[in-house]
């Protein structure tokens, strides 16, 4: 299969692959998600997504695309930058895998896991997303009481039965997704607790999967701490006014 040349055809497994500002690990990133894609035994493709990066992220992309040339590879670029959430979702449109995923590219959460997840769906669920178990770290303290603190508000104040939303390591059976990708109004990082309660919503079947995590020190994080969480209360509680009457009911609302 090539790149842009292959019989359009339903294939097993879409992996999207969000990009900004990727230049330091991406090709390792990649050839380590490969290694494993390819211990699949599955027919997968590769969509890269990539959100109007400053450094040399789009080259890359054009390199790993000549170097991959036998993979199925697709390349989709914003010429503006257009947020986290809008660019899977572009992914997600184009992607024709029965199975549909996408994950961060850092490997924060590690390439080994993807086997998992698949299979996840595969054997009957329609959404497998990472729960993160933290390597403790002093250095990773400010991000896990982000993650907790977060997490534990948004079960308090949506009544939804998830320990960890915003995980960038999420699965979905893409008939079901389809389902509901559309209602998703959020183009930013809120559209990860977004997409799991529109999931929820509409009756799914959800799974979490535990994965390590595992913090690089050797990339620097796009979050603020302060302000993105400010900016995250904010989303949560225009968003609670928007779905409560229907979270109230119970899933099946959607």
């Amino acid at each position: 299969m090539g790149n842009g040349n292959s019989v359009e055809q339903e294939l097993d497994l879409s992996l999207i692959i969000a990009c900004y500002m990727e230049e330091g690990h991406l090709k390792d990133s990649v050839r380590q998600v490969i290694d494993i894609l390819d211990t699949l035994k599955v027919r997968y493709e590769l969509i890269f997504v990539e959100d109007c990066s400053r450094d040399r992220t789009r080259e890359i992309i054009d390199e790993l695309s000549v170097h991959y040339a036998e993979k199925n590879i697709k390349k989709i670029c914003h010429e503006k930058n257009a947020g986290r959430g809008k660019t899977v979702s572009d992914g997600f449109r184009v992607a024709r895998g029965c199975v549909v995923g996408y994950i961060d590219i850092d490997l924060e959460i590690h390439a080994r896991y993807i086997p998992d997840f698949y299979l996840a769906i595969r054997n009957g669920a329609d959404v497998a997303v990472a729960h993160r178990i933290y390597n403790f770290k002093i250095t990773s303290i400010d991000r896990y009481m982000m993650s907790r603190g977060y997490n534990f508000l948004l079960r308090r104040l949506l009544h939804i039965p998830f320990t960890d939303t915003e995980a960038g390591y999420k699965f979905f059976r893409r008939d079901k997704l389809l389902d509901f990708i559309d209602e998703i109004e959020d183009p930013g990082w809120f559209w990860d607790s977004e997409v799991m309660v529109r999931a929820f919503l509409h009756n799914c079947r959800i799974v979490e999967i535990p994965t390590l995590f595992l913090r690089r020190s050797d990339k620097k994080s796009t979050v603020n701490n302060i302000k993105d969480t400010l900016d995250y209360m904010k989303r949560v509680y225009r968003f609670r006014r928007k779905v409560l009457p229907a979270l109230r009911k119970g899933a099946g609302a959607g």
